[in-house]
This record gives C-alpha cells, structure tokens and sequence, in this order.
C-alpha cells in the first residue's frame, strides 16, 4: 500500500489560481498516477498529483498529458468521469463513508458520499459552490479534442466539502485515499490509479485499494 506524507501550508486567502504556485514554493513534489490495472485498457497519459492542506482546505494540482481532451459534462454531478477526468477517493472520516471528488478538464465537479458504489448522495449544490477550482483549458464545456494535449487543474477543497461529516482538522490524522484518471468516452479510454487496484474490471470504488495519506 503507497504512503504519502501530506505537508500543512499557509494560504489565508489564497486564491485557487495561486495554488501551483504556492506548491511550487512549499517544496511540494508530483506523484505520479501511472498504475494499469487492466489490460484491457492499457492507454497510459501522463498524469500526476500533488496535494498539500492548510487549516480549512485541502489543494490539490494534476497536470495531464493525454491523447485527446473532453468536457461534455456541463454542470456539477453530472457525469465527468466520461470526459477527460481526475478523481480523487478519501475517507475522512475513518468510518467507512467514502467521498468521490471527480473532475473534468474544465473543471467541472461531481461529489457524493457513500459506504459503496450504490446508493451514492451527492454534495448539494451550496457545497459544490464553496470548492474552488481553476482549469488551464477554461471553464467552459466542450466536445472531444483529438491531438497531444496538456492541462492542469487546480482545486481548493474546503472541509464542509465532506458534507455527511463534521471535519474541522486533518492535522496528525492518517486516512485511506486513492486518486484516479480516467475517461470512459474519449477515443481511448483508460483507468489509472494512484494505489493498485487488485479487481477484474475497471472500478474505482474499492476503498479496500485506498493507499494512505498521512497528515502533518
């Protein structure tokens, strides 16, 4: 199972579009997010993370280099999983509620909470609207662009983003995560993860396949 220690940053009233820069700064190194786990689909773009956490907020960055990119999906928790996308799976709480945090290319979210793949609750709208995020391709949906290409997206992702939960602090803590790229309809699709998953078929809600964030 990965470990990755999460390093606590000062950002009072940081903006989102200043979050590259900010981990720039802090030292904060990519992780890579390369692992195939089928090969069935054994499309591999060039994906990487890295994440850091202040008071109040976790920041996330990706940087992505794929073949083609796709933002269809054109408001909150509809389905970005089919465009260009960048996922990431926590447990936050440490009982089993398990929070998909999923992003397109332009930034586009979905969040829900569960303790499996059914019967999944998503974050109302008032939640989605507090989690800051930028996009180097804009905000602005579009159809599949075939041709290499890079982009990035950053994300502030307040606590009360855990919707089911009451988290005011992460410091000292560990919790299982996993982070994923995917992009069920571009001309090919492909299924990474951070941790290996250890399933037949693509799936991502496997937290028994969560590695491990540990919280400075």
């Amino acid at each position: 199972m990965k470990e990755l220690n999460v390093k606590k940053v000062s950002a009072a009233g940081l903006s989102v579009e200043a979050v590259p820069a900010l981990l720039d700064k802090e030292k904060i190194v990519f992780q890579p997010i390369d692992t195939v786990n089928w090969a069935a689909y054994p499309y591999c773009p060039a994906v990487q993370f890295r994440i850091a956490y202040t008071d109040d907020s976790l920041l996330l960055h990706y940087k992505v280099s794929e073949a083609s990119v796709r933002a269809v999906a054109g408001h909150d928790n509809g389905p970005v999983w089919e465009d260009a996308c960048v996922e990431f799976f926590s447990i936050p709480a440490g009982d089993g509620v398990y929070y998909n945090v999923e992003c397109n290319c332009a930034g586009t979210l979905l969040v829900a909470a569960g303790g499996g793949r059914e019967g999944r609750v998503h974050a109302p709208q008032e939640v989605l609207d507090r989690v800051q995020r930028w996009s180097s391709l804009g905000r602005a949906s579009f159809e599949e662009r075939v041709g290499e290409c890079a982009w990035e997206v950053a994300l502030v992702i307040p606590f009360t983003t855990f919707f089911a939960h009451d988290i005011r602090s992460l410091e000292g803590k560990s919790i299982r995560a996993n982070f994923y790229k995917c992009g069920d309809c571009l001309q090919t699709p492909h299924f990474l993860s951070w941790n290996p998953i250890e399933l037949p078929s693509p799936n991502f809600h496997c937290p028994q396949f969560f590695g491990s964030l540990k919280f400075e």
